[in-house]
This record gives C-alpha cells, structure tokens and sequence, in this order.
C-alpha cells in the first residue's frame, strides 16, 4: 500500500509541474518568437501524469482481481 501513496504523490506533484509549463508555455507564446524547447515544456510532466494516471485508474480493477 505504500508503493500506491507515492505514485499518488508523484502524480500530484507532476500535475502542479505540469500546469506550472503550461502557464509558462502560454507567457512565451506573447513573445514575437518564441522557442520550439518551451514548446515542448508540458510534454515532458504530461508523459508522465499519463503513465501514473493509467496505473491509478488501473488499481481498483487488479485489486478486485486478486480478490477473485
């Protein structure tokens, strides 16, 4: 059970990285030219809430499995 708790708490701390880029992609999209690199600046976090997502979402359906 501890194992889910960090996933939980990685998965809260990459949401708040993720919307950190996000408002930092959207300042540097004012800019007149902005860099490819800030771009791709949420992509990275969002990879990564994706994984941790799909593993949160998946533990109540393998928990009810080892029960069966």
């Amino acid at each position: 059970m501890r194992w889910n708790m960090r996933i939980r708490q990685v998965h809260r701390w990459l949401s708040i990285v993720f919307t950190l880029a996000v408002i930092i992609n959207i300042a540097a999209m004012t800019q007149t030219e902005p860099a490819i690199w800030v771009g791709l600046l949420a992509l990275f976090p969002l990879i990564l809430l994706l994984l941790s997502g799909l593993y949160l979402f998946a533990l109540p359906y393998l928990a009810r499995a080892q029960r069966s």
